[in-house]
Parts: structure tokens; sequence; C-alpha cells
């Protein structure tokens, strides 16, 4: 048995980029900023603060809803799983990427603090939703 789950709570560090397939598949990426808090340790020696930055991957209708609600500087929970890529850059050099293929966001800041959301905005708990994978014919989420 296995497991690849992943989760985060961190802020957007730039608005979603999305993009639609010729199939009409909605594909956002972003940047999320996860940071551990500075400390001292009991000898006095003090660790400084570590900001990791993860590569955001959605889907479909989570796609969408990114699209629509998510921005730069909104704190969101996002649950997925772990990929890694390889490609070859223009010099023939093979690079490695690492994505967090999002299935289930939560947006966490308060809608005061949204000043593009509007009112009729769907609460954050129904942005939850699983993602689905380019491969998989089920297009008729409602959202």
């Amino acid at each position: 048995m296995s497991l690849n789950k992943v989760q985060l709570i961190g802020n957007v560090g730039k608005d979603p980029e999305v993009r639609y397939l010729d199939s009409g598949v909605a594909v956002a990426t972003f940047p999320l900023a996860t940071t551990d808090r500075a400390y001292t340790l009991a000898n006095g020696t003090q660790v400084p603060e570590r900001t990791e930055w993860h590569n955001i991957v959605l889907w479909r209708g989570l796609a969408e809803t990114a699209e629509k609600y998510v921005h730069k500087g909104d704190k969101l929970y996002i649950e997925g799983k772990i990929r890694t890529r390889s490609y070859d850059d223009q010099n023939g050099v093979k690079r490695y990427v690492t994505e967090i293929f999002g299935d289930n966001m939560e947006m966490l800041t308060p809608r005061s603090a949204q000043t593009a959301v509007p009112a009729q905005a769907q609460p954050a708990s129904s942005a939850s939703a699983p993602a689905q994978s380019e491969n998989n014919p089920s297009d008729d989420l409602p959202f």
C-alpha cells in the first residue's frame, strides 16, 4: 500500500494563471508559500524563518473557482498529491518540476478581505471538490 497526500495552508504568491485545453478543460497554476516561523533553541541558537514555495495545479471546477475567486495574498488550504515531471530545456538540460495537484481547496481569507469576490460567492466549503484529471471524462460537475 502507498499514500501520496499533501496538506498545505499558505498564501498565494500571484494570481492564478488559467488556460483552457482544446477540450475546454480548465487548468489553473499558481505558487503557494508556506512559512515556518523563526524560533530559538534552548542553547540560544536562533533558527530563521523559512519559506517554501509550492507549484499548485488545479483542474476543471477547482481551476474555474480559482480563476474567479483566488488572488495574490489570499490564504488557502490545499489538499492533493505530489507529482514530479521532467522536461529538456532549450539547451537540452533535463529539468525537474515538482507540483501539487490539488484535489481539494478551501479559501481561508475572510470575504471582507477579498475585494473581488461578489456577495453571492459560494462559501469556502462548497469550493471543496475533487479535481478531475485530464483523462477523466467526468465533465458534468456543477462548478
